[in-house]
């Protein structure tokens, strides 16, 4: 491993616990569709991505959202379907981040909407007062595992892609970070955050 001089954090699934089967039971009564049928369904499509990018505003994405899904709900029932990923926060993690901030700057970077970012103030306060900055993929215009968005982050932070630590819990996004030149973990649980924390 090379120095580090920053760490750089996904939320979902690394700190804060999350669970999709949440959202598709919560819209099983307000779709045609059964659970199995919805999570069938449903895929991460290009509407999604728009989103995540903020291409798109929410509605236009709830709209999409209610063609597909066959859900028959307003848009504020269909956010409260949406929100319903987030468990909870994982203090573990949030108490090794706390601590690694005393020697060196964390960043998060989330792919994220305004509608989830929301929720996240009003639920997880703590999490927003953990980094030295939260990079919002709505916000950028960027996403990962696109290289663009590694790069728009190592240039704000100010340190090379090689001396970032990113930890993110799909392979995909270790993937493009590592095409990017970043040093990466694979987070498949908090001790894998734990374990590399440590050894720091």
């Amino acid at each position: 491993m090379k120095e580090v001089k920053a760490l750089l954090f996904d939320l979902g699934g690394v700190v804060i616990e999350i669970d999709f089967d949440r959202v598709l039971k919560r819209w099983e009564p307000i779709s045609k569709l059964s659970f199995t049928e919805l999570k069938a369904t449903f895929h991460f499509d290009a509407a999604y991505e728009r989103h995540e990018r903020g291409e798109i505003e929410a509605a236009e994405y709830f709209a999409h959202l209610r063609d597909f899904l066959q859900l028959d709900a307003s848009d504020d029932e269909i956010a409260a379907g949406w929100n319903a990923v987030f468990v909870a926060e994982l203090p573990e993690v949030l108490a090794a981040i706390a601590q690694a901030r005393a020697k060196r700057p964390c960043y998060a970077f989330t792919n994220t909407n305004p509608t989830h970012l929301a929720a996240w103030k009003a639920g997880f306060p703590a999490i927003f007062n953990g980094f030295d900055k939260i990079f919002i993929s709505s916000d950028l215009g960027l996403r990962k595992p696109e290289q663009q968005s590694f790069d728009a982050i190592a240039a704000d932070i100010a340190v090379a892609h090689e001396h970032i630590l990113f930890f993110d819990d799909t392979f995909e996004n270790i993937t493009g970070a590592r095409e990017a030149g970043l040093q990466t973990v694979y987070v498949q649980s908090p001790k894998d955050v734990h374990n590399v924390m440590a050894n720091l």
